[in-house]
């Protein structure tokens, strides 16, 4: 099986995706495919702790 090459690069999720990512967790209409994106998409977002 072909492994991927670990990129080096530090891309984070915008503010904006997250929110959308949010929106779709706490949504009980959507499907398990589209949860699981959603939170790999807010796994990668910078938090703002406050």
């Amino acid at each position: 099986m072909k492994q991927m090459a670990k990129s080096s690069s530090r891309k984070t999720t915008s503010s904006k995706v997250a929110k959308k990512a949010s929106k779709i967790l706490r949504d009980g209409r959507t499907s398990k495919t589209s949860k699981s994106v959603a939170g790999s998409a807010l796994a990668q977002a910078k938090s703002h702790k406050k």
